[in-house]
């Protein structure tokens, strides 16, 4: 039996320094998430935004999720916020805390994407799930500072029910992904990447290449499909689990750099590859252990020069906690021994939770959980759902017209900048929105199901617009959608005006001519 376990658990073996490369990876990109969100703290975060707090908790709310940026509608208070994630991702990055700025990077993000459920994507879903699962993995054991101040560990391997749970998620991902993919167009016709790329709103210019090939696109759609589906049993083969590790990276991150190029995802694929180098088997951190060493050579004169200059501010800085537990209480073995087993304990009663959330792909409904067990997702954030381009592929393409009619009878696009109002298609459609969070917003604000949505974006547009002295008064502002539905064989259909929203600034009171002033009564 213990070479049998022995031989079970070999799959879920970790190198901890592959786990604090996934830490550097995931800090710097929710910093690039920090910085993207920031750019609209008002419109996004903001009662003077897109989603004002009333509205939020009237049509967007689950009363199970907690939400920091939901005590308030200032934009200034969102900003105090947004400084308190990236402070927490700064120490994530450099491990300085790990565990506990691992919890408060993880409790910011969760709490900024329950504030505005409208703009999210299934990447936010895998981000947040990383840090969930971290903060019961030791990846702070390498290339940190903690590391300095804790020694280096007996061994570079590790193994415990978090590294199942976090192997089992990757899983997961993908073969949710792939099962989700019911239509035909992803199964038998292999027309799905075809309808992908047809869709302007999130055409790349990888994409305009490779459009016009119908035999590879058909192949490429089955591809898609059989690489989500059968590639992660590769991380569960108990033997040559190097080779394994190594082929299932590789091809996750040709697979998602081949995304990049073709599709307008935002922060997609960045969060998919960093979530997959954790699963970098020791002979690959060996190599890339040489070579980092060889360039932190060259730095770190440099590097110890610049750590002078902020250590004085770094210290007034420091928060008077520990990382854990250890270096509080004096822990004896038999009291880690038992600690070492709760945790275990609990982080595989979640992983279950999270695996039975999952079987929704399935679609047997006698799988489902039920509603009331799912209020544990809901508040610690591990529901979850990889349905892109799933069960097919959104159809429903064109771009947005903000017609707004100026006092003097004039039709300007806000959309361009106040340009005459043109119905041509404009040359790049994805170029209209200004980050993928804006995309997804406009793809939302499409669906009947969120028609409340409407009057409070076009509401902001005319505000935004009078705020500016040099742009003419507007008498009404309607938000259009002209629809081009996609097509089967590359044909292209005339496009449909559609008039979302309508919306007219409010005009002061008149005064009452008949009424005579205080001063005559």
């Amino acid at each position: 039996m213990p070479g049998f376990l022995t031989l079970l658990r070999r799959p879920f073996v970790l190198d901890l320094r592959a786990l604090a490369l996934m830490r550097i990876a995931v800090a710097a990109v929710i910093l690039l998430d920090i910085g993207i969100r920031s750019t609209d703290l008002e419109a996004h975060y903001s009662n003077m935004g897109v989603l004002p707090l009333h509205v939020l908790y009237q049509y967007c709310w689950n009363p199970y999720q907690l939400s920091l940026h939901a005590i308030s509608g200032l934009w200034q208070v969102q900003a105090i916020l947004f400084l308190l994630e990236a402070a927490g991702a700064v120490a994530l990055l450099v491990g300085y805390h790990t565990r506990l700025a691992t919890l408060v990077t993880w409790v910011l993000l969760v709490s900024v994407q329950n504030r505005n459920p409208l703009i999210g994507q299934g990447g936010d879903d895998l981000l947040r799930m990383l840090l969930f699962w971290a903060l019961f993995l030791p990846w702070g054991r390498f290339y940190s500072r903690d590391a300095r101040r804790l020694g280096p560990p007996e061994k570079v391997t590790y193994f415990s029910a978090a590294t199942v749970a976090y192997i089992v998620q990757i899983a997961l991902v993908y073969w949710c992904t792939a099962l989700l993919k019911s239509a035909p167009e992803w199964r038998t016709e292999g027309t799905a990447i075809y309808y992908a790329l047809s869709l302007d709103q999130v055409l790349m210019p990888g994409g305009r290449l490779l459009y016009p090939y119908a035999s590879l696109l058909q192949g490429l759609t089955f591809a898609t499909y059989y690489t989500e589906l059968l590639l992660p049993f590769l991380l569960f083969i108990p033997f040559r689990v190097t080779w394994w590790r190594l082929l299932f990276v590789g091809v996750m991150y040709a697979f998602h750099l081949g995304i990049s190029l073709t599709l307008f995802v935002g922060l997609f694929f960045l969060i998919n590859m960093a979530s997959v180098l954790g699963l970098l088997p020791p002979v690959a951190m060996n190599w890339l252990d040489r070579n980092l060493h060889t360039g932190a050579q060259r730095w770190r004169p440099w590097a110890t020069e610049q750590l002078a200059r902020v250590r004085p501010h770094l210290r007034r800085l420091q928060l008077p906690l520990r990382l854990s537990v250890e270096h509080n209480l004096p822990l004896t073995e038999g009291r880690r021994f038992l600690l070492r087993n709760v945790r275990n304990a609990a982080v595989a009663v979640v992983l279950g939770y999270v695996v039975w959330w999952n079987l929704d792909s399935v679609n047997n409904p006698s799988l489902y959980m039920s509603q009331p067990l799912r209020w544990f997702g809901y508040l610690f954030r591990v529901d979850q759902h990889w349905g892109m381009f799933a069960p097919a592929v959104f159809k429903d393409d064109g771009w947005y017209i903000l017609d707004g009619t100026t006092t003097a009878g004039q039709h300007l696009d806000l959309y361009r900048d106040g340009q005459p109002v043109t119905y041509a298609k404009p040359a790049s459609v994805m170029a209209l929105h200004k980050n993928d969070r804006w995309r997804k917003y406009s793809e939302n604000y499409l669906f009947v199901s969120n028609e409340y949505m409407r009057p409070y974006y076009c509401n902001y547009l005319l505000r935004i617009w009078h705020e500016n002295p040099t742009h003419p008064p507007l008498r009404r502002l309607e938000v259009v959608y002209m629809k081009e539905i996609s097509l089967p064989n590359y044909q292209v259909p005339k496009p449909t005006r559609e008039v979302l929203c309508i919306c007219e600034p409010e005009q002061p009171a008149k005064p009452n001519l008949n009424s005579a002033p205080d001063s005559a009564q």
